[in-house]
């Protein structure tokens, strides 16, 4: 346990005095869009040192209706229905597309080229090509841009990754991975935008797998070589008009993986996995020792250590709660107060009306 910890160094900060203020675009209101903007909002008082400020400038989404009340509720100042017009929002300098898989490449492209830097769901799109396209644009803007695997920044995850880095768990030799859900184990669940290749590009695959897929290789290296196979149980769902249409994207997948430094790997992810609500779970072998994380106990790392004590009768697992002040994420700064406020970026160039808190929400100029 660290010396300081963390229930004494909570309150402290840095107090920079040059922490910028960034404007935030968001495309999308639902699922991504309420988590995202609820970070946002939390990033300023739980991040430390704090990197930015977070404005929640203007939101989007095709329902109008919808869309105004996510602004209300969500904070932000105002809302669009077209994301064009979000985009030419001078005070939006960052773009966070939360929209489905088949509006992120098309929305992306033209924020680079508007000079916005980029936050986008995963997967980053439907196909190789495809993503081909959104990242020679952001190269080309010159432009900030990161896909939303945001497990990555889980404190436990982070600690296996420095862990690995530090060389504690010696070679690796095996990554093992599985997303499982259940959600549309129904054959009479209705089709959605998930089940159609031409909104989603893929199934289970891109939606969980992709998730474990980064894991592997932000925790492991890249892959070598690899072999799959998908499988589709229900190939038919009832449509919301009352008729059938096709599912042609994949339930379930499983994967081998030779990576390039030697280990091997297993990932499977299932939307048909009953009882298994959000479980994703990884296991890393190496010659000194393993780990193991369980996303359902997100604030838990196992881990056995081949050569620790205690004595070699006592030996298995042990759980750490990875919420310590000398974990990942929980670095105290310093004391010292700021009286300065927070400086903007760019100069402020307003499209509408920025209203105070509690005062009816107004239509953006260029809203339609």
């Amino acid at each position: 346990m660290s010396e300081r910890v963390g229930f004494v160094t909570m309150g402290e900060s840095e107090g920079r005095r040059d922490v910028p203020i960034v404007g935030v675009g968001m495309l999308g209101y639902a699922f991504m869009g309420k988590a995202h903007s609820n970070a946002y909002r939390k990033i300023p008082y739980m991040v430390e040192p704090l990197p930015a400020i977070p404005s929640l400038v203007g939101i989007c989404g095709r329902n109008e209706e919808a869309v105004r009340a996510a602004a209300q509720r969500y904070g932000y100042h105002r809302y669009y229905t077209q994301w064009q017009d979000l985009l030419q929002d001078g005070e939006v300098q960052l773009f966070d597309n939360g929209g489905p898989n088949d509006l992120h490449a098309e929305p992306c492209i033209a924020a680079a080229e508007a000079g916005k830097h980029i936050i986008c769901e995963k997967p980053l799109a439907r196909t190789a090509a495809e993503a081909k396209t959104m990242r020679d644009a952001v190269k080309k803007a010159g432009v900030k841009h990161a896909c939303a695997f945001n497990y990555r920044f889980v404190p436990a995850i982070r600690l296996a990754r420095e862990m690995i880095e530090r060389g504690e768990l010696g070679r690796i030799y095996h990554y093992r991975a599985v997303y499982l859900q259940e959600w549309i184990m129904d054959p009479n669940f209705p089709i959605v935008w998930r089940l159609k290749k031409a909104h989603a590009g893929s199934g289970a695959l891109g939606d969980l797998g992709a998730h474990i897929i980064d894991l592997a290789r932000f925790l492991v290296g890249e892959p070598k070589a690899v072999s799959g196979l998908t499988q589709t149980f229900i190939k038919e769902r009832p449509t919301a008009g009352g008729g059938r249409d096709t599912v042609d994207v994949d339930d379930a997948f499983v994967s081998l993986i030779q990576f390039e430094n030697g280990a091997i790997g297993t990932l499977e992810a299932s939307r048909f996995a009953g009882g298994r609500k959000n479980h994703q779970r990884l296991e890393i072998n190496g010659e000194k020792g393993s780990i193991v994380f369980n996303l359902e106990r997100l604030n838990e790392l196992e881990v056995y250590m081949k050569e620790s004590e205690p004595a070699r009768q006592a030996q298995g697992f042990r759980q750490v709660l990875v919420t310590e002040a000398d974990h990942p994420f929980w670095k105290a700064g310093s004391t010292r107060s700021s009286t300065s406020s927070p400086t903007s970026l760019t100069p402020s160039s307003t499209r509408g009306t920025l209203l105070p808190t509690g005062q009816r929400l107004k239509t953006a100029t260029g809203q339609r």
